[in-house]
């Protein structure tokens, strides 16, 4: 749900997209950058809970870390509190200072098929004294020090606004086949008791929705739906409605269930999300140049103090959207073929390409691979690099499981590297590269529905006989994972549209060390 993808927009993406503005790995030490997003705080209302993230370019520790959050600016108008057990103190009015007990390991990004999810947060909760008065505004300077001189600091602005509770309508099921147009409704309606004076809805739409529309306070990327701003008031116990004209792309994957979400937020409330989006150089969510999406015939209104939202958790509405016939997914995978005297480094390009007609899109599910493969090495050669998303196979020497990216496009191609040395010069030296492997992974195992599960299975092969021959090709270069070969046009996944409000989806995904992500 979108909610889910909000956590991840928190909590994995917008400061990630601070050191990930590039892919150019570190040379040096690792750069380390924090993000604290910024706060509108209703007053009357309960604590907000922010969390402190901290990022890397690459894995790293951090030693003896301590965190000071400056809020000199608001002393009188707000306070801030502990969680998560962190030893803190209070050195001087407007200033809270903890230090942490253990180690804190930093990564780039979890494993796919780890079911693991990574953060570094470290959590205050913010609340408002009875000093505090509308339109009140100041900031938070925090930073962080650790061994070894590494240090950062982020400023995040914080605002006294006014509490509404926006809620989103019922949930509603459609059927389409690849291709095929449809209709949803979007809803909204207010359930606090102020006025709402404008909103936004941001949407969480699965790779495979897209739209023809471009309403001018709408944002897209590509055919993708991102967010709409809306100036509209929203009367105490009143809704406003339309419907939203989406179709599914061709190559969606049927039978299948697809997803869309629309979360409401107040104006303030989306551009504390979205302000560092600027700052980082994310990719532009282009406005688009038609008429006016609107909810309801009823005047514009000029907004008169920043609102927040007090009552979230009713704030979102989604469809089910029911893709009808059958599109399936063929993937063929890449074998090489290399050839080196003894003592020679090889490199085997291996892996897998997606002949469609049906792209696989796993990131709605779990955030988990798409399918695994399984490279097993030619005997007389030994890994000296391999991708980082491979691991060795229990209880073996020479398989590795290597996990894919959530998204399969169909039409591109993925390729990943091994370094090979040759201790061995064996004439015909077999190995071999098999996608969709077992994989006993927390979020299940590899694809299943392959239509043409002949071409799973493509070898390896290293100083082949005159007539051998394996398919693909070896050349030079590093360590990867996964990357896409070719240029898709569209996100990578369904929460990138909504990650791609900050910026940080596609530069997030691409992090990884030696990876290649066309964004």
């Amino acid at each position: 749900m979108l909610k889910h993808s909000l956590r991840w927009l928190t909590g994995l993406g917008a400061a990630g997209a601070l050191i990930a503005a590039s892919a150019t790995p570190a040379v040096a030490a690792p750069t380390i950058e924090p993000y604290f997003q910024d706060t509108t705080l209703a007053v009357g209302a309960e604590p907000t809970t922010r969390a402190l993230f901290l990022y890397a370019d690459e894995q790293t520790t951090l030693t003896n870390l301590s965190v000071r959050y400056d809020y000199r600016s608001l002393a009188n108008k707000i306070t801030l509190a502990p969680e998560d057990g962190q030893r803190c103190t209070a050195p001087e009015p407007g200033v809270l200072a903890c230090t942490e007990a253990f180690d804190v390991v930093l990564s780039e990004m979890p494993p796919l098929g780890s079911g693991v999810y990574r953060n570094t947060a470290k959590r205050v909760d913010i609340g408002l004294t009875d000093d505090a008065q509308l339109g009140d505004s100041g900031d938070i300077v925090v930073s962080f020090r650790a061994a070894g001189g590494r240090q950062g600091s982020y400023t995040s602005r914080i605002r006294v606004g006014e509490g509404v509770d926006l809620a989103g309508g019922p949930f509603t099921t459609v059927s389409s086949k690849p291709g095929g147009k449809f209709t949803v409704p979007l809803v909204v309606a207010n359930a606090g008791d102020k006025t709402v004076e404008g909103f936004v809805a941001v949407f969480d739409l699965a790779y495979s929705i897209r739209t023809r529309d471009r309403f001018s306070n709408c944002r897209y990327s590509d055919d993708h739906l991102v967010s709409c701003e809306f100036d509209e008031e929203i009367p105490v116990g009143t809704g406003l409605a339309t419907t939203l004209n989406l179709e599914l792309a061709k190559d969606t994957y049927a039978p299948t269930n697809q997803s869309g979400y629309a979360q409401f937020m107040t104006t303030a409330d989306f551009e504390d999300l979205t302000r560092v989006r600027e700052a980082v150089g994310a990719r532009a969510a282009t406005p688009g140049a038609g008429p006016k999406l609107t909810l309801a015939k009823a005047p514009g209104a000029t907004r008169q103090a920043d609102q927040t939202d007090v009552g979230p958790g009713n704030d979102y509405t989604g469809w089910t959207i029911k893709a009808t016939g059958t599109n399936g997914t063929d993937l063929a995978a890449i074998g090489a073929t290399l050839k080196g005297t003894a003592g020679a480094v090889v490199t085997a390009t291996v892996g897998f390409r997606n002949n469609g007609p049906a792209t696989l899109d796993n990131v709605s599910e779990e955030y988990e691979a798409a399918t695994h493969t399984d490279v097993e090495l030619p005997p007389g050669t030994t890994a000296v690099e391999v991708p980082d998303n491979c691991w060795l196979r229990q209880d073996t020497t020479r398989r590795y499981l290597c996990a894919s990216e959530m998204l399969l496009v169909a039409g591109q191609t993925y390729t990943m590297k091994f370094r090979l040395r040759i201790d061995k010069v064996i004439p015909n030296a077999r190995g071999a590269v098999r996608v969709n492997a077992p994989c006993e992974c927390p979020a299940g195992g590899s694809f299943q529905g392959d239509i043409k599960p002949a071409n799973d299975k493509a070898t390896i092969v290293v100083n082949a006989a005159q007539s051998g021959g394996g398919q693909g090709g070896g050349g030079g270069g590093g360590g990867g994972s996964l990357p896409i070969t070719g240029t898709p046009t569209n996100l990578i996944a369904g929460i990138g549209a909504l990650l791609l409000v900050t910026g940080v989806g596609c530069y997030l995904l691409a992090r990884r060390k030696g990876s290649r992500f066309a964004a």
